[in-house]
C-alpha cells in the first residue's frame, strides 16, 4: 500500500570534495522506499559500470529505478566529447519528463552538480527542473562544486569535506564499497 505523499517536498544539495554524496542520496532513497515512496535516480556522467545500487534498484522495483546517463569513462572538464554533452542533455530531458509526470515521490539527480560545473548542463535548466517540481516531490542534487545558484535555492545543503581518503594511497574503487 502506498503512503500518502509528502505535504511539501524540499530540494537537497549534497556537495563537497568528500566521499558520500551519492551514498547519502541512496540512503534517503532506501528510507523513502521503506515508506512505499517511488524513487527515480538519474545518474549523470555515469554508465556501463555495474554499480551495486543498480542491482539493488532492480531488486526494489517498482519502488526504485535508476537510469545511467553517461559513459564508463571520465569526462574531460576542459574538452568534453560531443557524446558526453549529448548524454547530459538526454539526462536533463529524462529528468524533465520524470518530474512532469509526477509519478515519483523522490527524484535524485546524481552528479548533476558536476555536469553543471563541466558545462555539460546549463544551471538554468536545473533551476527550471526545481521550478516545475510538484509540491510533494523531494529532489536531491549531488556532486562536487555545486553552483552558487543551486545552493541558494536549495532548502537543505550538506557539504561532505574530505579529510583523508585511501584513494590517495592508490586504492581504486572497490566493488560493494565505491561501486
Amino acid at each position: 500500500m502506498r503512503n500518502k505523499r509528502l505535504d511539501h517536498g524540499y530540494v537537497h544539495v549534497y556537495t563537497g570534495d568528500g566521499k558520500g554524496k551519492t551514498t547519502a542520496a541512496l540512503g534517503q532513497a532506501f528510507r523513502s522506499i521503506g515508506h512505499n515512496f517511488k524513487v527515480m535516480m538519474i545518474m549523470f556522467m555515469k554508465g556501463n559500470v555495474e554499480y551495486g545500487e543498480l542491482e539493488s534498484a532492480r531488486r526494489l522495483a517498482p519502488f526504485f529505478e535508476i537510469r545511467e546517463m553517461g559513459r564508463e569513462t571520465f569526462v574531460s572538464k576542459e574538452n568534453p566529447e560531443a557524446i558526453d554533452i549529448q548524454w547530459a542533455k538526454d539526462g536533463i530531458q529524462l529528468a524533465n519528463k520524470v518530474i512532469h509526470e509526477g509519478k515519483h515521490d523522490l527524484v535524485i539527480l546524481d552528479e548533476i552538480n558536476v555536469a553543471v560545473d563541466y558545462k555539460l548542463v546549463d544551471v538554468e535548466d536545473v533551476l527550471e527542473l526545481i521550478h516545475i517540481k510538484p509540491s510533494y516531490m523531494e529532489l536531491i542534487l549531488t556532486g562536487r562544486n555545486a553552483h552558487d545558484k543551486l545552493v541558494e535555492v536549495a532548502d537543505l545543503v550538506t557539504e561532505m569535506k574530505l579529510i583523508k581518503h585511501y584513494y590517495d594511497r592508490g586504492v581504486q574503487a572497490r566493488v560493494g564499497i565505491e561501486r
